[in-house]
């Protein structure tokens, strides 16, 4: 089910009331860099899975 417009605005306007307009680029930040981290991490754990079957397939 995608968000729509309307959805989207109300999640936004819920988080600018919970945490209010100062925080929201902080929040943000700390979200982005979650991401990369786990993102990072993952990439190199399918390239770990993929060494080990080029050296199962020699």
């Amino acid at each position: 089910m995608p968000l729509g417009i309307g959805s989207i605005l109300i999640i936004a306007l819920v988080a600018v009331l919970l945490f209010g307009p100062k925080k929201l680029p902080q929040l943000g930040r700390a979200a982005g860099d979650t991401l990369r981290e786990f993102k990072d991490a993952t990439k190199g754990l399918a390239e770990d899975d993929d060494s080990k079957d080029k050296k199962d397939a020699k």
